[in-house]
């Protein structure tokens, strides 16, 4: 029988946090690496652009998905498995998330510059976000 990797409900703040700057840095990277391709005055404003949406994404958007995550980990009972982290229905959106990512960066489907604004405005929401995350861990350090 395989056992699950299980940890106290706390380190499941960290893995969630960890994971979120995790995949906001990725996000970001992908954003500046193409945006240094462009020498025109359009790169400050899709910077702009994505700043100013990764702050409503993290206002009208995580922050739903952040607190539902807390409660739900703060219910659970204190050895569970490590990826209890979110809600198994939310690894479906996840998939789904990271297949549109794909298609978009390997297709032209959305211009290089224009998708650089959403991978920023993702990116800097998930960094925001994590610190929620952290903020969680450290507060339930025993």
């Amino acid at each position: 029988m395989i056992k699950k990797p299980a940890v106290h409900k706390r380190w499941l703040f960290l893995v969630s946090g960890l994971l979120w700057s995790g995949v906001g840095v990725l996000l970001n990277s992908f954003a500046v690496r193409w945006l240094t391709q462009f020498k025109h005055s359009g790169v400050a404003l899709c910077v702009v652009f994505g700043l100013i949406s990764g702050i409503i994404i993290t206002r009208f958007g995580f922050q739903k998905v952040i607190k539902k995550n807390i409660q739900r980990i703060n219910l659970l009972t204190e050895n569970v498995c490590i990826f209890a982290f979110q809600a198994w229905e939310s690894y479906i959106l996840v998939a789904i998330m990271m297949s549109m990512g794909i298609f978009m960066r390997t297709t032209d489907f959305i211009p290089r510059l224009y998708l650089s604004s959403l991978y920023i405005g993702i990116g800097i929401a998930l960094l925001i976000s994590s610190i929620i995350y952290y903020y969680h861990y450290f507060q339930n350090a025993n």
